[in-house]
């Protein structure tokens, strides 16, 4: 294989990761306008009610899940991207942020589909003989999952932004992103770890909810950078 067909790849690989990150950014926005615009409403006052009104907005959870599930799949391609980019100039930053990013993804992945684990209890809960103590049990059982599940997705906005951070750095040491670049993704990876580690103090909290922002501009600001390095090498 000559040189210009390794740049033609590579530059094949810069397109195709910043294209899925900024489409991955933009379904992370329509996930937020589900849930927004949805008929959930506001949480209720006690356990029973999480499981009483599931039936009703069954529709709307499980829309909200699939395109939030399909963003997150479509942000591992962007970090692959990232990688290729960075590792002539910053290999160690980029090779482990790359990793931790993916890993923190994965863990994200896992708890994307709540609806698949509620969706039985809710059945069991409505189903003709349930008894006050079955329901009740079941209440319980039910935010028992959805604790684990939440576990999961404060660890996935944790370890994502350790992998945004160290990305960062390695563009501060590459001329094609620079201190412009780098500087902004550390701002947007710092803040994504400290409202991670807010959410895990104080679950849930509404600043830690703000990890899911600086998600979105992850992958929507380093996408198009992406992107454009693919029009422009």
């Amino acid at each position: 294989m000559d040189n210009l067909q390794v740049i033609e790849q590579e530059k094949t690989v810069l397109r195709w990761g910043g294209l899925a990150g900024i489409l991955g950014g933009i379904l992370f926005i329509l996930a937020m306008i589900v849930v927004v615009m949805g008929p959930a409403g506001e949480d209720p006052a006690d356990l029973a009610g999480w499981v009483t009104r599931f039936p009703d907005i069954k529709a709307a959870r499980i829309l909200e899940n699939i395109v939030y599930l399909i963003a997150l799949i479509l942000a591992v391609p962007l970090y692959l991207a990232l990688y290729r980019a960075l590792r002539r100039t910053s290999l160690a930053p980029a090779l482990f942020g790359s990793v931790l990013g993916i890993l923190g993804l994965t863990a994200m992945i896992i708890s994307a589909t709540p609806h698949v684990a509620h969706h039985p209890i809710s059945d069991l809960y409505h189903m003709p003989g349930a008894t006050p103590a079955d329901q009740a049990a079941l209440a319980l059982m039910w935010q028992a999952t959805r604790g684990v599940l939440d576990a999961m997705l404060y660890v996935g906005f944790l370890v994502v932004s350790i992998g945004s951070i160290l990305l960062s750095v390695g563009m501060l040491g590459t001329p094609a992103f620079g201190k412009g670049w780098g500087g902004a993704g550390l701002v947007i990876g710092v803040v994504g770890f400290i409202t991670a580690v807010l959410q895990m103090i104080d679950p849930p909290s509404v600043i830690g909810a703000a990890s899911y922002f600086t998600i979105i501009l992850f992958c929507l600001v380093l996408g198009w950078k992406v992107y454009r390095e693919s029009k422009d090498s």
